[in-house]
């Protein structure tokens, strides 16, 4: 029942009033007795985090905590691509013709994630991981490879929460829900960082606009509740190193190309 609660004020629901309630109190000082059971419920790691627990000020500040440096190892190797967040990974695997994907019950296709059929061609017959962070988790986005951003636009007009509620009364919330999509240009075709927001309105923070992409560098985290999903452009070489409900760590490699 207390994790059941917790999710509620970190995922918030898909009435804008009751998140907008929702998120006035997660974001003030009010929030601030629920730091500590917050943690407790969901085992957060404490000795991960940047600073001690009672510097907190807000559920969300902790939500959207930094972690301490050298809290994740990034992969470094230049024929690997790393997990771009802390999560479970829910699904995996190569890009078919005409394939859905199939995300808590509900199947969507690829052009409907990225908007239009000429931003999906690319991927078609390549590699897809989908993300799902969990309130426990650390909820910044970091890159997956080196590279260069060369596409980077939003899309969706509404959000609805990305939890078991709003995927059962929202509609298609995938492809409605407000995302950011960044498309890079790397040695070995386009890589594709679609990241889903969980709210009314925006909750996906950028820090800049550089187009430069440096492998396990932090480029923006989320708010509140949220999924990400990675798509791979076609390569002969390229294999999934990682299975379908895996608990992965930024920076961990999960897949590679075979030189």
């Amino acid at each position: 029942m207390k994790k059941t609660l917790f999710k509620y004020f970190v995922e918030l629901t898909g009435n804008p009033v009751a998140s907008a309630l929702l998120k006035s109190v997660t974001t003030s000082r009010l929030s601030r007795p629920l730091i500590q059971p917050f943690s407790n419920a969901y085992r957060i790691n404490e000795q991960e985090m940047e600073h001690p627990i009672s510097h907190y000020e807000s559920l969300q500040a902790l939500f959207t905590r930094q972690l301490k440096e050298g809290s994740r190892h990034i992969d470094t190797s230049s024929n690997t691509i790393i997990s771009p967040v802390d999560g479970v990974l829910s699904g995996v695997g190569k890009i078919g013709d005409n394939q859905t994907f199939l995300i808590k019950n509900y199947r969507y296709q690829l052009d409907e994630i990225m908007g239009i059929a000429k931003k999906a061609a690319p991927y078609k017959e390549g590699f897809y991981y989908i993300f799902y962070l969990s309130p426990s988790h650390y909820h910044h986005f970091h890159y997956p490879i080196d590279g260069e951003i060369v596409s980077r636009y939003a899309l969706g007009g509404v959000s609805y929460p990305v939890n078991n509620l709003g995927l059962r009364l929202g509609q298609s919330p995938f492809s409605t829900n407000h995302r950011l999509i960044s498309e890079m240009s790397t040695p070995f075709g386009n890589v594709a960082v679609v990241k889903v927001g969980a709210l009314n309105v925006n909750s996906i923070q950028l820090y800049s606009s550089s187009k430069d992409c440096v492998k396990g560098d932090d480029f923006g985290y989320f708010s509140f509740g949220s999924t990400v999903i990675l798509f791979i452009e076609n390569h002969p070489n390229f294999t999934p190193t990682v299975g379908l409900d895996t608990e992965v760590k930024m920076g961990q490699s999960i897949g590679e190309w075979v030189q």
